[in-house]
């Protein structure tokens, strides 16, 4: 076993204390998440693989050290191990800035999210039992008119751009309205998220704008309950408090938007650029839940989550972790890594091994919710917008890196404007 050796990255900052590869006179990492690490992923998680292994030290933002988990079984054994790898931040040796981007993501509060254990089983009952009353059949229906609507903005121009018009607004007016909320929320908090989980400096004020607005709903709902998520969680036998409900509220806000709307885009990039799906797709080879597979393995709706932390001392992938070290569950990484994908493009359809909706106790809890929403989204807009096709050139298309996500920055379309549907069919 040794400690980290020197890592690749960009630039080289100045030492920070509390360094997790300061030991044994190995050098400092370097800053790995600047704009030319965030061109080329693949290549970073190449190079850090040949110089590393299956765990890397890093530097995320403000230079606050951190180990990037690169291989699939050692993602799954951080996972599935709460024993040794806690979700609660409080153990972290490191002390973050008022302002830091890493906040809103990493601050402890009183959720699953930061839980293991009997607290961790307490808290996710009362979300999954209030997700379970989702009535799937009603949520497709919504999906489907939501979805309706936005092509009919869309239609008479015969062209639009699928992620700002489509698959960033979907997601949010799904979501707002089973959680008991007028649609006049929506474009404020896709605004809010999608900033969020970008690690702007804007961050902590997006937060917080979240905060309030759950806070708000909670306190509407304690008066005048209703048949929605947030009354159920109110409701739930676990007895939540009202900083509890609020904080599951925000957490499955984001959980639920930010990868579904990830999701719809990297979806329809791939049925409109790649052949193999395209022709798969209209030849009835392929169904669209199977393409939605493949982009979960190819390009998962978020790229990583610094959301472990080293209980005590301990090993991983060959280097010393020290205790009150983070650790960042690299789900992309993990999904292309060597050992158990030797040929990236070899078809993945049927299976689910991927690291998309994360492992063990902490697995996504709404990954089949998130999963409808784009399925339903996806075929709406493609049995609608028969011949539509990219207006620009796929080279063009342009990726951003965005802390945990790396997002579509736009998928311009051409279309035959469609008929308009029937009533009945919205």
């Amino acid at each position: 076993m040794t400690t980290a050796p020197e890592p690749v990255g960009f630039t080289s900052p100045a030492p920070p204390p509390g360094c997790p590869a300061h030991a044994g006179g190995a050098s400092l990492p370097r800053r790995i998440f600047g704009p030319e690490a965030e061109n080329d992923q693949q290549q970073l998680y190449a190079r850090l693989r040949a110089e590393h292994g299956t765990v890397a030290p890093v530097l995320v933002h403000g230079d606050v050290p951190a180990w990037l988990v690169l291989g699939h079984r050692e993602n799954l054994d951080v996972m599935r191990t709460p024993s040794r790898f806690t979700c609660d931040s409080r153990v972290w040796n490191r002390q973050l800035a008022a302002d830091s981007p890493l906040l809103p993501l990493t601050a402890w509060q009183p959720l699953l999210a930061f839980a293991d254990g009997p607290e961790h089983a307490r808290l996710r009952l009362a979300v999954t039992d209030s997700l379970d009353l989702f009535n799937r059949q009603s949520l497709r229906r919504y999906v489907t008119r939501y979805a309706n609507q936005l092509v009919d903005q869309m239609a008479g121009r015969g062209r639009a751009d699928l992620v700002e018009e489509f698959a960033e607004q979907l997601p949010m007016m799904v979501l707002t309205h089973h959680f008991g909320m007028s649609e006049e929320y929506g474009p404020k908090l896709v605004e809010a998220v999608r900033d969020m989980t970008r690690g702007s400096d804007t961050s902590v004020a997006s937060n917080r704008f979240v905060v309030d607005t759950m806070s708000d709903l909670v306190a509407r709902k304690r008066v005048q309950p209703g048949n929605d998520f947030t009354s159920w969680l109110i409701g739930h036998e676990s007895g939540l408090s009202d900083d509890e409900i609020r904080e599951h509220l925000r957490l499955t806000l984001v959980a639920g938007y930010e990868p579904t709307a990830n999701l719809i885009a990297n979806t329809l990039r791939m049925v409109l650029t790649d052949a193999r799906f395209r022709g798969s797709l209209s030849g009835g080879q392929m169904t669209l839940p199977d393409a939605l597979e493949q982009v979960l393995w190819d390009h998962p709706p978020i790229a990583l989550l610094p959301t472990r932390w080293a209980i005590g001392d301990t090993e991983l992938g060959g280097h010393a972790i020290r205790a009150g070290d983070m650790l960042l569950l690299g789900l992309e990484a993990g999904n292309v890594d060597p050992a158990i994908r030797p040929d990236l493009t070899a078809s993945m359809h049927g299976n689910r091994s991927h690291l998309a909706f994360s492992a063990g106790p902490h697995g996504c809890p709404g990954q089949d919710i998130g999963r409808a929403i784009a399925d339903t989204g996806v075929e709406t807009l493609l049995g609608r917008l028969i011949d539509i096709r990219l207006a620009v050139p796929e080279d063009e298309l342009r990726v951003v890196s965005a802390w945990i996500s790396r997002r579509l920055h736009s998928l311009p379309v051409r279309f035959t404007p469609p008929r308009t549907p029937l009533p009945e069919q919205r």
